[in-house]
């Protein structure tokens, strides 16, 4: 049977904490594997724990721009102590609307390069934030050589979906893509090679699912809402997307 990957969801997000147990074993029969992105050092301690319980839990560790006041040092040195333990590197990137001036931003940056850097030294593949900031984000990635670059929830415009394709990025959808036009037109704009799919829990959808928290368990029906805008069957669809975590994974 072929495994299906969430691409980016918080699952060591104490929202989770509670239900973890049940979400194991939910992923196991399911047949979901998870790209499990942390947010400063303290997340990413807990991703690496989770990562312990199962090995369905792929660890990426890093620094959110949101918490870009963390310790940078530490987590360089939570990154090297674990570097054959881990699948990758983030939640990483940049994100202005949580600072308030020129300083916060440069701060985000110079942690969005030491990411960068380690990522380029151990060879992982890196999740990225990039709201409203891709287009600084294209001037700071192509200086480093990295094979796996995912801009997860894309939401750029279609020049800078092309853009990315153009840098050979993967580009992730989730469920805002069962009511969001605008994510069902870049969908079908992105190369099929470089679609990935994604849940991004803990975030709450408004306008499907109840507003429930979102769960590794609405990954099907994100698989089956791509299926349908790209005309494929949903095995179709569910072999091109596991294709691409393997490549994005570089497994």
């Amino acid at each position: 049977m072929t495994w299906l990957t969430d691409a980016h969801i918080h699952l060591s997000d104490p929202e989770y904490l509670a239900d973890l147990e049940y979400i194991l074993v939910a992923m196991d029969r399911l047949k979901i594997k998870a790209c499990c992105v942390s947010m400063d050092n303290t997340t990413s301690k807990s991703t690496l724990e989770l990562s312990k319980r199962s090995p369905l839990v792929l660890p990426f560790i890093g620094i959110h721009p949101e918490k870009a006041d963390d310790d940078l040092n530490a987590m360089v040195e939570l990154i090297g102590n674990n570097s054959n333990k881990i699948s990758g590197i983030g939640e990483i990137g940049l994100d202005k609307t949580y600072v308030s001036d020129e300083a916060g931003f440069s701060r985000q940056v110079l942690v969005f390069q030491e990411m960068l850097s380690l990522a380029e030294k151990l060879g992982k593949p890196i999740s990225v934030h990039s709201r409203k900031t891709l287009d600084e984000i294209f001037s700071i990635l192509p200086s480093y050589s990295i094979k796996g670059v995912l801009l997860h929830w894309f939401s750029g415009s279609k020049k800078q979906l092309q853009k990315a394709m153009e840098l050979d990025y993967f580009v992730s959808y989730g469920p805002a893509m069962v009511y969001s036009q605008d994510k069902q037109v870049l969908l079908a704009l992105t190369d099929l090679d470089k679609i990935l799919l994604e849940t991004d829990g803990p975030v709450r959808f408004s306008r499907c699912f109840g507003l429930k928290t979102a769960q590794i368990t609405f990954l099907p029906s994100v698989l089956f809402c791509a299926a349908g805008i790209l005309n494929k069957s949903y095995d179709e669809m569910h072999l091109i997307a596991e294709k691409n975590a393997s490549s994005y994974l570089g497994v």
